[in-house]
């Protein structure tokens, strides 16, 4: 199954979403795959199985969002330095978002720009960190502060490597999934009610269905000046949440699940969402055991780190939220602080 990337007004970005077994990949430059300790003990050597390559190196990383930082960054580029790596040369990432969003960067940093793959070996990762070209690293203000829009010329994506993945990576990963179907399609999220991800075959095509919707918005908006930050559906209030447990306490998707529900929380307060339409989704997020609700410890200071996301402007914060039910989304900046306050103490 192939998902097209055809980004308007830029016909020289086009690439494919390549879902299925993974192909023999052929080079006749220099290659570094860029992995961590977790995934390589599991997948490097049958991915390595699958290349071909004038030269090869491996660079591995340590497993987590808190290696997700300019000190790794560093890290990378001084070995593909030192593999003495060229213009021409190719980045390949293999793992999870994590791994993904440094290798893209380090991939626009290198000698000012060079090519990369992305080879998701994470639910999460392949329904969405590994499309659209998102890059970049957290930092002490905030997740994803310092990166780059930069696309990849190739993803592949090998169902094969879920086999290992531990059951809280799965979960984190059906949050992405009930996340794009919650804004984008009522259809698509009442047929998720009715079927077990963990079954090999419904989960292909979930996953197919979820890149599609992806991909389409991503053509229509690459760099998030509209329809793309619709995608950041429960991320402002998700995005605190890691840097509130300095991003060891949760997985990504765990805590995009807890600010899915304080999103619709809000949705619900304002009318934008029924009760009942807020509880099916609450629902679906623990029958894959994620987390729920986040415990807040001071509204004010949880109030104040939403002025830290990027997302954010002018001293605007922006919110996604539902407009009249599942499958239909706003972007909403006008929301008084007083609404904010007590939807947050509700989660207290």
């Amino acid at each position: 199954m192939i998902v097209p990337i055809k980004l308007i007004n830029k016909e020289d970005i086009k690439y494919n979403i390549t879902i299925g077994d993974l192909p023999k990949l052929l080079f006749n430059n220099k290659v570094a795959v860029i992995t961590n300790d977790r995934v390589a003990p599991l997948h490097l050597d049958t991915l390595l199985a699958h290349i071909e390559a004038d030269n090869l190196s491996v660079v591995t990383i340590k497993d987590g969002e808190e290696y997700k930082n300019m000190a790794t960054i560093e890290y990378i580029l001084d070995n593909l330095f030192d593999a003495r790596l060229d213009r021409k040369s190719t980045l390949i990432a293999f793992g999870g978002g994590v791994v993904g969003d440094m290798t893209g960067f380090c991939a626009s940093l290198y000698q000012r720009g060079i090519e990369f793959i992305q080879i998701p070996t994470t639910l999460l990762s392949q329904v969405d960190a590994s499309v659209g070209g998102k890059t970049g690293v957290n930092n002490k203000y905030g997740k994803n502060l310092v990166g780059a829009f930069y696309q990849p010329s190739a993803v592949y994506i090998e169902p094969k490597f879920l086999d290992t993945l531990p059951s809280r990576e799965f979960g984190a990963g059906v949050a992405e999934v009930i996340k794009m179907a919650v804004m984008f399609d009522k259809e698509f999220f009442n047929y998720l009610r009715s079927v077990d991800f963990r079954d090999k075959d419904m989960l292909k095509m979930v996953i197919k269905k979820s890149v599609e919707l992806k991909a389409n918005v991503v053509n229509q908006d690459e760099k998030e000046a509209g329809i793309r930050a619709v995608l950041n559906y429960g991320h402002t209030f998700g995005h605190v949440i890691e840097n509130e447990t300095k991003y060891k306490e949760y997985l990504h998707g765990e805590a995009v699940a807890m600010g899915m529900v304080m999103a619709n929380e809000l949705s619900v307060e304002l009318g934008l969402l029924s009760r009942d339409e807020s509880n099916s989704i609450e629902d679906m997020l623990k029958e894959y055991n994620l987390p729920t609700r986040y415990v807040i410890e001071d509204v004010n200071s949880f109030y104040e780190h939403f002025f830290l996301d990027k997302k954010s402007s002018n001293n605007k914060i922006k919110f996604i939220l539902s407009n009249g039910g599942i499958g239909t989304n706003i972007i909403r900046d006008d929301i008084d602080k007083s609404i904010l306050i007590e939807v947050l103490k509700r989660f207290v």
